[in-house]
């Protein structure tokens, strides 16, 4: 499943991974699955490109409701945000992404990297495994993630556009809103990831500001999320569901 190129059994390629990590606050895995294990995926997730629930939402980056008196105006400045994406019980359970998922050897590398204990998976049934889908003109708006981090996977690259950029460590620094005033407003440039079909990317979204460029082309960009939380029986919020998936169950 797992490629030679990225031996997660080994101590030193852990340890160099969880460098990159602390250093960039992104590890970015280069041909991560075997070619065999991508191509499935990239089928699989095609096919239920019909099925998945696409929604639009304006939001702030913090991705919280609007206040009334905010420390800074950008906390309340809307970006948009558009995707579709299918739910974890819409995967079947012979997808080398559930595989992935529930493999301990790849929990035990993901743990080692990002200085956790344990892993679990989500207690609800949606959101686990999940597939985003955007389509031409499509993009996700500027944000923070409330999670401390993320696991993804690229299934499949659009013609063009379709960029993840990012500026780490911006959240509680000490211009935190007039970096993020700047950054929406154009006047600083983000890094940006080279992503390919089959990279893996562990980033730490909850500290760091970071978008996907909108689409250009007619070809759909697809991202698989794989997502862990450090505590056992945690549910995504009904709330939360509801605008994601558009049902709870």
């Amino acid at each position: 499943l797992v490629s030679s190129s990225a031996p997660i059994e080994d101590y030193s390629f852990r340890k160099d991974c969880q460098q990159r990590l602390q250093r960039d606050g992104v590890v970015e895995i280069h041909n991560f699955l075997q070619p065999e294990a991508i191509k499935k995926i990239k089928q699989e997730s095609a096919l239920r490109l019909d099925d998945a629930y696409f929604c639009v939402s304006n939001h702030n980056v913090y991705l919280t409701p609007p206040q009334e008196n905010p420390l800074h105006p950008v906390r309340n400045r809307e970006v948009v945000s558009s995707k579709g994406l299918i739910a974890d019980d819409q995967i079947p359970e012979s997808s080398p992404l559930k595989q992935l998922y529930h493999n301990t050897i790849f929990q035990s590398f993901v743990c080692h990297v990002i200085g956790e204990e344990n892993l679990y998976p989500y207690a609800d049934p949606l959101s686990a495994v999940n597939v985003h889908f955007a389509k031409e003109g499509q993009e996700l708006g500027w944000h923070f993630d409330n999670s401390s981090f993320a696991v993804t996977l690229l299934i499949d690259d659009p013609i063009d556009g379709g960029v993840f950029e990012f500026l780490k460590n911006v959240r509680d620094s000490s211009n935190e809103f007039d970096t993020v005033e700047k950054l929406l407003n154009g006047e600083i440039r983000p890094d940006r990831l080279n992503m390919k079909p089959g990279t893996l990317v562990l980033f730490r979204g909850r500290n760091s500001i970071h978008r996907v460029t909108p689409i250009i082309g007619d070809k759909t960009r697809m991202v698989a999320v794989l997502a862990y939380n450090s505590e056992p029986g945690i549910k995504l919020s009904e709330s939360a569901r509801e605008t994601f998936y558009g049902r709870l169950n």
